[in-house]
């Protein structure tokens, strides 16, 4: 795969391939392209050679089935301010499938900011926001996440609930794609590892 981005080429031979209960850790100093590979990964961006193929097919070719399939988090939360962090979750959510109260309280909970469930997320903490914004991805159901930097503003019990919530994703059979400037903290063997330059 080969990208340019202006006159910079951002991305050069770049290949790799993930299987179900796999997650590839993308590394690499910043500027290296992380978020940019992350981005052709999930249709966002497209390069000028190569493609990204899901089960199979070309990711341009295969439409909704691929996006139903993928979860993204970037590097910002995306999260409307004025909403409460249920009422975001339960507006993304619900525009893929249904989605009950309990389900989100649940999934707060897990990630440690169930006592902001009721609050506007222009109020919340970097590190709540980005746990909400990964409550999104665990509620979505989706087998593959794209993660962009998913450890950033959080403490250290926060990237190990992450961490946790990676592990259980993989176990189902699930697959991702971290980008992450620390080392994933997973099960030998479930990690595959990018390095860009």
């Amino acid at each position: 795969m080969q990208l340019w981005r202006g006159e910079r080429h951002v991305l050069r031979g770049v290949s790799f391939a993930v299987q179900a209960g796999q997650a590839l850790h993308v590394c690499g100093p910043n500027g290296a392209g992380k978020t940019t590979l992350l981005r052709v990964a999930c249709g966002l961006l497209h390069p000028e050679e190569g493609s990204v193929s899901w089960n199979g097919a070309d990711i341009r070719a295969s439409g909704s089935g691929f996006l139903a399939s993928l979860a993204y988090l970037g590097h910002e939360p995306a999260l409307k301010g004025d909403l409460t962090a249920a009422e975001n979750l339960a507006f993304d959510i619900g525009l893929r499938h249904a989605v009950d109260a309990p389900q989100v309280a649940a999934t707060l909970a897990d990630l440690g900011v169930a006592d902001c469930a009721d609050l506007p997320c222009r109020v919340l903490s970097a590190g709540q926001r980005r746990r909400v914004a990964l409550s999104r991805i665990l509620l979505t159901g989706a087998q593959l996440w794209i993660l962009d930097e998913p450890f950033t503003n959080l403490d250290a019990a926060s990237c190990e609930r992450i961490s946790a919530a990676l592990a259980q994703h993989l176990a189902r059979g699930g697959l991702a794609l971290v980008a992450a400037h620390q080392g994933l903290n997973l099960q030998a063997g479930s990690v595959a590892r990018l390095e860009l330059q």
